[in-house]
């Protein structure tokens, strides 16, 4: 596989002050962006009654931001690669500022989901684009810090979608909250524009011709589709985590109010105290990467020995059924949070020159895999109803197929050794 090559640099140089600033301008924009992701979780019982919504179709409109974001992975890898995270962000981002206001006025269940869809489409450079200029400007160590310390500011994005959303529903409504999340996002690309630096790209001259030739988006991919660590991460990261981010940005809200029986300002409250715990979670993951690595427990490692303790909490949402409220909730998205470490992993598996595509190209396999576990969840749960059986035991058996799935990644995962 590609490594940085002996006379690459590690990193630019930037001083603490500038590194701090673009922490914050990248965070402002990714704190907004899983506000936007989670969101629906906390509007689910308001959109439902409104536009007379059915389990598939919330999990469809839910995951279509994340189809949104798919669609866009590829492109972006390139394009952060070649023009650097200022230019493509602050691009992206517009889109995602028409895409709230589409949403603001959107009239029936097609129209909300197609703004969803540009919603998806312009915040998906919120974390790539951080992660590919981290790839450049901080050591192998820092870098995880900085991820965990993003995912901790995600982490107060969707805090932010639970109860303060649910408060200011009755006052503001969610038509007028997506016109504000709008002007929110428009402030976040003014601090980019000042703070961001510039890029200048590194291309060897081998590749710069290969790049005059323009070769197709998918034949730009073809070394990351190919690359063994990648190949081993792949099934891990589609399942368990975006099965994880599936479950925290949507169904555990339903969970707790069509099996367990909380009320609407209830489940908003446990999303609330689950979204408090991943933020804990991801800034201890901040803290304590760099001196596990320092002590050779690597992400493989720390992935190796986390995801079956995940694997026993979901074994126990299944059985407890009506029992598994928040405490159970918190602990699944807790321990599957240790799946996150692959993201900076699968990065540093690239030289410098390729880390966007192939940054990107995993996060495509993570978001399909959210989509697909987010609107497959609400599929099976309709069918299994269509058979007879009870709401509550249809919830159960959902899960019980995710949690299949997630046995067969991870065993994928051990049984290929390869490492970076």
């Amino acid at each position: 596989m590609a490594n940085m090559t002996s006379n690459e640099k590690t990193q630019d140089t930037l001083s603490l002050r500038d590194v701090v600033w673009v922490f914050l301008a990248f965070a402002v924009a990714y704190f907004l962006s899983t506000l936007l992701r989670a969101i629906t979780a906390t509007l689910s019982p308001t959109l439902s009654t409104e536009f007379g919504l059915q389990a598939s179709d919330l999990g469809l409109l839910a995951g279509g931001y994340f189809l949104g974001f798919s669609i866009t992975q590829l492109p972006l890898g390139h394009w952060l690669d070649s023009y650097g995270p200022k230019k493509v962000v602050l691009r992206f981002l517009a889109l995602a500022v028409m895409g709230c206001l589409a949403f603001a006025i959107a009239t029936n269940f097609t129209s909300l989901l197609l703004s969803r869809m540009l919603i998806g489409a312009g915040v998906s450079a919120c974390l790539m684009a951080p992660l590919t200029g981290y790839r450049r400007w901080l050591s192998p160590e820092v870098q995880q810090r900085a991820n965990s310390w993003m995912l901790m500011t995600g982490s107060l994005g969707m805090l932010a979608s639970t109860l303060p959303v649910q408060w200011l529903l009755p006052t503001m409504g969610w038509r007028w909250m997506f016109a504000v999340l709008a002007v929110l996002l428009l402030l976040s690309m003014g601090l980019m524009l000042i703070k961001l630096p510039d890029w200048q790209s590194r291309q060897a001259p081998a590749q710069e011709s290969a790049l005059l030739e323009k070769p197709g988006i998918l034949a730009n991919y073809a070394q990351v589709w190919r690359n063994p660590y990648f190949q081993r991460m792949t099934p891990i990261g589609f399942f368990n985590y975006g099965g994880l981010i599936a479950m925290q940005t949507l169904w555990a809200g339903p969970w707790m109010a069509k099996v367990g029986g909380y009320t609407s300002l209830e489940a908003a409250a446990g999303l609330f105290w689950i979204n408090i715990s991943m933020l804990f979670t991801f800034l201890m993951w901040g803290l304590i990467t760099p001196k596990l690595y320092r002590k050779g427990l690597t992400a493989n490692r720390l992935i190796a020995i986390g995801v079956p303790i995940n694997l026993c909490i979901q074994v126990a949402i299944i059985g407890a059924g009506v029992d598994a409220g928040v405490v159970l909730w918190a602990l699944f998205c807790m321990s599957g949070s240790v799946v996150s470490l692959a993201q900076p992993a699968v990065g540093g598996a690239f030289a410098q020159s390729e880390a966007g595509k192939g940054l990107s190209a995993y996060n495509l396999v993570l978001f399909l895999g959210v989509f697909i576990v987010q609107w497959g969840f609400g599929l099976l749960i309709d069918m299994f109803k269509n058979f007879g059986f009870e709401e509550i035991v249809a919830f159960q058996y959902a899960m019980a197929s995710f949690l299949s799935l997630c046995v067969l990644s991870y065993l994928h995962f051990v049984r290929h050794k390869t490492e970076r």
